[in-house]
């Protein structure tokens, strides 16, 4: 699994012209999901997110959580993240999961966040023409892929 988790200030999915999801200060997170991803890759990434300090402390260094702040979290599927561009200029999805593997991997890591968190986490559709807005804080984004876990 990969994800790029973006702070923000605020961020939305609309889809067809109708919100799906919406948040203020939180995360965006983007979601990759590999034929290889297991529940033990949704349980690492859900400690890593949750621990992750990026929320500036009353002095303004980066020392606070997601749950320090109260924020809010909203994760879309991003098979492209699985993207392999080591031949030619046109990318290959091979080392995405197919979908009967990554709607649930998707659904549980979801799930995951939301028991963690004790929040909903709002989600994109999967499959859908998303249109995804954000504020990013900061800017800060980081990224995490559970191939390199130590």
């Amino acid at each position: 699994m990969k994800i790029v988790i973006q702070r923000v200030s605020r961020a939305s999915v609309t889809i067809d012209g109708n919100v799906k999801s919406a948040i203020g200060r939180g995360y965006l997170i983007l979601l990759g999901i590999g034929s290889n991803d297991t529940d033990d890759d949704i349980q690492w990434l859900v400690k890593k997110v949750v621990g992750l300090r990026v929320f500036d402390d009353a002095n303004g260094v980066m020392n606070l959580s997601i749950g320090d702040v109260g924020g809010d979290i909203i994760v879309v599927s991003q098979f492209t993240l699985m993207a392999s561009t080591k031949k030619g200029n046109r990318p290959s999805w091979i080392k995405a999961a197919p979908h009967h593997i990554s709607i649930p991997l998707y659904n549980r890591f979801c799930e995951a966040l939301s028991a963690a968190t004790g929040k909903s986490v709002g989600t994109g559709e999967f499959g859908a023409d998303m249109k995804v807005e954000l504020l990013n804080d900061g800017p800060v984004t980081i990224c995490m892929d559970t191939e390199h876990k130590e």
